[in-house]
């Protein structure tokens, strides 16, 4: 059946005449008629009762409305949907992305991006860095935005930038208001961390690896938000990024001097990258917004394969 005879059928229901719909569809009325009658024969059943010059949908015609109905919407969309893919102006954007990055960067990246681009839509979605990663790696997802770099050979890492890491400490703690505080101190007292699959975690047991020190973890949480609502809780002490560009003026946030106390985040893609112009156009623009100083060289966009995690 072709879809126009489909959405004839459709004018027919509302209108319950062949005369009128034809008029509203400025088509003839014999053509009308065939188109039905082709549909009818097909199905092997009448979808109208025949009423004088009324149509009224029988049993069969009004289950073969609901369907036709879906149908027609759901080509519509898949249409809309192309569309929206090769227009980079007024696409969809499917982004995925650390919970901690929803109060900074990502709001950061949208509302640069839509200034110059107002027609586009983006769909997000936080989580835990594995979730992101597979949802990339699927398409369910055109970019994710994690920290730090994931080990997957088959995407590509673009490198953004790097959150410096700082000591968290309750009201009242014995360190508030310091000026700095060194791994090695850090780890001769109990402390709060993610658990030992979250990518904060990795970053803070290669601080201590590097200092030559152990963490005495006492709790382990499952989101950044948890871990500092258990600090100011008075539970601990736990190391946690601050964005760039965030000034520590809290007393109870206490910079970390060792030279390597900080995360790299970035985006990740597909190796070819994202499907959609759309999507595409805002990678390229994330990539631009990125620290000079950690774009890659060898590739113009920052599509290089990923490296494998050392360890």
């Amino acid at each position: 059946m072709e879809v126009r005879e489909l959405e004839w059928f459709l004018t027919l229901t509302s209108t319950a005449n062949v005369t009128n719909a034809a008029a509203e569809l400025h088509i003839s009325q014999p053509t009308l008629s065939r188109a039905l009658g082709r549909i009818e024969r097909r199905l092997g059943v009448q979808l109208f009762d025949r009423h004088q010059n009324r149509l009224h949908l029988n049993k069969y015609g009004e289950i073969f409305q609901a369907h036709v109905e879906r149908a027609v919407k759901e080509l519509a969309q898949g249409e809309e949907r192309i569309k929206t893919l090769i227009d980079p102006e007024r696409g969809v954007v499917s982004l995925g992305f650390l919970h901690s990055f929803g109060g900074w960067l990502i709001p950061s990246l949208m509302d640069r991006y839509r200034a110059d681009s107002p027609g586009i839509t983006f769909e997000l979605e936080g989580g835990p860095a594995d979730s992101i990663v597979e949802a990339v790696r699927t398409g369910r997802l055109d970019i994710g935005f994690v920290a730090p770099e994931p080990a997957a050979d088959d995407l590509v890492w673009i490198p953004l930038g790097r959150e410096h890491l700082c000591l968290e400490v309750p009201d009242g703690d014995e360190w508030e208001g310091r000026e700095e505080v060194t791994i090695a101190e850090i780890a001769q007292r109990p402390m709060l961390a993610l658990g030992p699959h979250y990518g904060l975690r990795h970053v803070v047991d290669q601080l201590f690896r590097t200092a030559g020190s152990t963490p005495q973890i006492t709790i382990e949480a499952t989101e950044l938000s948890t871990l500092r609502a258990l600090v100011r809780h008075g539970s601990g002490i736990a190391i946690v990024p601050v964005p760039p560009g965030d000034l520590v003026s809290s007393t109870t946030m206490i910079p970390i001097s060792d030279a390597d106390a900080f995360r790299h985040y970035g985006a990740i893609t597909r190796r070819h990258g994202p499907t959609g112009a759309a999507a595409r156009a805002f990678l390229r623009f994330s990539a631009g917004a990125s620290d000079p100083a950690l774009r890659r060289r060898d590739t113009p966009a920052g599509l290089a394969p990923l490296h494998r995690q050392a360890g």
